[in-house]
């Protein structure tokens, strides 16, 4: 039976021929770049994080790997703890080690490529009463690792746990593990929102206080998607990819440049905007100092309220509250 090979919408195409990716690596050997900034580390907040299920908290571990509070849910998305992606060693620590994590409830994984989807810290994590959550055409592979609590999900579903209704979105991207499953799994983000069982009941959760929607991108490039997903969602804060964009003639197609992922934020109407996908991994050619000023340049010339990005250190938690997350 011939595997699934799923695409993007408008079926936009991200292979890259052998020829390209040599020249990408010729190109990589005249660069010298500074990485002499690195991601400010902050102590972690885990008695707190412990023992909160009430508040709403989003706290940068590194890449792409948020733990996140949810309305009572601890969630964690694109695990990866590895100390090394490749030859590559990590630019800085988990902002809170594997072991101080707490106990989870649900794990949101975008696709399959390694820097989001890595075994090893997945097999610290998983307890008994952990749900996984991948794309379609994942599942099989984590049921044959072992990871048996697993649901899959197309774009545009949705589960609903406890109050909390995740609905699986679409990216621009690709993915693979091995030489021959190249897109056999899909790619996409995460919304992450109060889940309403009637009209009613929606409408007399309007109060200050309800956690606002939350949009994990995951890993993409810019497309149309971000202001679909704007439409359909009324999103108070965006985690959003900055960096792995250079060369950009190599990456386009794939990941959004930090000017990119500010229109991306706009289209989407968020009000929130915490950067991600930078400073923990040398992915391309770009440095984390040059992902930052070129989005705080853009922002200036865009006019978006500083506020309205909040860049975190890694083990930092940014405690959201609801009129937070309604600014101006």
């Amino acid at each position: 039976m011939p595997k699934i090979r799923y695409n993007n919408i408008d079926n936009v195409s991200t292979d890259k021929t052998l020829k390209e990716f040599k020249q990408w690596r010729e190109q990589r050997r005249s660069k010298v770049k500074d990485y002499s900034y690195t991601v400010p580390k902050h102590p972690p907040e885990l008695d707190y994080l412990h023992a909160n299920r009430a508040e709403t908290t989003i706290t940068w571990i590194g890449h792409s790997t948020f733990f996140i509070q949810y309305h009572g849910l601890n969630i964690v998305t694109d695990p990866v703890w590895a100390e090394k992606m490749g030859f590559q060693r990590r630019l800085g620590a988990p902002g809170i080690p594997i072991q101080d994590i707490p106990p989870l409830d649900v794990i949101l994984i975008s696709h399959s490529h390694y820097d989001h989807l890595h075994l090893a810290s997945l097999r610290k994590l998983v307890t008994a009463k952990t749900l996984l959550i991948v794309p379609d055409g994942l599942k099989r592979k984590m049921v044959r690792k072992g990871f048996r609590r697993c649901h899959e999900m197309k774009w545009w579903e949705h589960i609903t746990l406890g109050g909390v209704k995740i609905t699986f979105v679409p990216a621009q991207h690709w993915t693979r593990r091995t030489l021959f499953d190249t897109n056999t799994s899909h790619w996409g983000g995460y919304v992450l929102e109060q889940n309403h069982p009637d009209p009613i009941e929606a409408s007399a959760d309007q109060s200050p206080g309800g956690p606002p929607v939350i949009y994990f991108v995951g890993d993409t490039g810019y497309f149309k998607g971000f202001k679909t997903i704007g439409e359909r969602f009324d999103i108070g804060v965006t985690l959003m990819p900055i960096g792995a964009y250079d060369p950009e003639w190599f990456m386009t197609s794939q990941h959004v440049t930090p000017e990119e992922a500010l229109q991306g934020f706009v289209e989407t109407g968020s009000q929130l905007m915490v950067p991600m996908h930078y400073g923990t991994f040398k992915l391309a050619d770009d440095t984390p100092k040059e992902a930052l000023d070129r989005m705080e340049a853009e922002r200036e010339r865009l006019g978006i309220n500083e506020e309205r990005i909040r860049v975190l250190g890694h083990g930092e938690t940014l405690r959201i509250r609801h009129e937070e997350s309604k600014q101006d």
